[in-house]
């Protein structure tokens, strides 16, 4: 998910002077902290026609997959088959439904710009979730076709230090919005608008790693031994991946694309600022993500036993640790239960 924030306060006077009509004068006496944005951006300023009805439609597809991922994974639970994805994917919904509450409420509040800065916030953050869901089904497949590769070392620390960057990302970006809103300094502003698309650009590269860990899978040499995991043919597992990970190139592909060009006025903004790109290009395509992972059962193609962590866990070849944790406990309790049978 791409930390742009199309609704920064990037001002005209912020290195783009070629859009500023205002003297420096008259920026220093707008009314603020915080200040309104001058330059127009992606969605617009919402309005009661048509955003709080679309976001309602929205709202009511995202609880529906909140209770289904919910559901799945309570069932799970009792049977013992616990997997933190569906969860994921519940605060994903969940976090999206709080997105469209609060467009909906800045849609009859127009000059509250902190109720602006929040609902902007959460619509670029929220779908760093899938990003990092998606890069970690990769790496299963990556440990499942080249297990020797796939749990070295090295590469977990490579893994763990990309979604470190992913927490980064987000911090940094939050941090030069509010900065950003804030002042009206033109050395903050460039800088603000500079780690926003450092930022953006990261996560846009972010996105295309599982389609490089997938070419590694099938790319390198087989080794003698290969491990399958969860339920379904490897290829379909490969083809979700492949997909979502289209998708989310299109979405932060959109984001940093709609970034890099000049700011433009608020009263001049270009095709990509409307609201249908908004929707189609943020909410629609989650939805067709979420119309993916779920009725696929994520759940069960993607499952690997608990504990894994070297090569021969996933095909239980090799007793994973919490597993010969939880056969050892059920082991004492049956002992104690033949101890105190012996003794009745």
């Amino acid at each position: 998910m791409l930390l742009i924030l199309h609704t920064s306060s990037i001002r005209p006077d912020s290195g783009c002077n070629h859009i500023n009509n205002m003297s420096q004068a008259q920026q220093q006496h707008r009314p603020g902290p915080p200040y309104a944005p001058t330059t127009a951006s992606v969605g617009g300023i919402p309005s009661v026609i048509p955003d709080v009805p679309v976001s309602a439609v929205f709202i009511a597809l995202y609880m529906g997959f909140a209770a289904a991922n919910m559901v799945i994974f309570q069932i799970n639970s009792r049977q013992g088959h616990k997997f933190i994805p569906s969860v994921a994917l519940f605060g994903f919904c969940m976090a999206r439904i709080l997105t469209l509450v609060l467009r909906m409420v800045w849609a009859t509040r127009h000059t509250n710009v902190r109720l602006a800065i929040a609902a902007n916030i959460f619509v670029n953050a929220g779908i760093l979730i899938i990003y990092i869901v998606n890069l970690i089904f990769a790496q299963r497949i990556l440990r499942a076709k080249q297990p020797t590769l796939g749990w070295r070392k090295s590469l977990r620390v490579i893994f763990a230090a990309l979604y470190v960057g992913i927490a980064c990302a987000l911090i940094m970006v939050i941090t030069a919005l509010v900065l950003s809103v804030y002042s009206l300094d033109s050395y903050t502003l460039r800088a603000c608008r500079d780690v926003q698309l450092t930022s953006g650009t990261y996560l846009l590269v972010f996105t295309t790693l599982p389609v490089f860990v997938i070419a590694a899978a099938h790319l390198l040499p087989r080794p003698p031994t290969k491990e399958e995991f969860g339920e379904g043919r490897m290829r379909t597992k490969v083809i979700i991946v492949l997909l979502v990970a289209c998708l989310c190139i299109m979405n932060a592909g959109f984001r940093v694309g709609t970034a890099w060009p000049p700011p433009r006025p608020i009263d001049n903004p270009a095709w990509y600022h409307g609201k249908a790109p908004f929707y189609v290009f943020n909410f629609t395509l989650e939805i067709i993500i979420l119309c993916i992972l779920t009725p696929m059962r994520i759940d069960k193609r993607f499952y690997v036993p608990d504990g894994s962590s070297q090569p021969g866990h996933y095909s239980r070849r090799v007793e994973s640790s919490a597993e010969s944790t939880r056969e050892g406990s059920a082991e004492k309790q049956g002992r104690g239960e033949d101890v105190t049978l012996n003794n009745v």
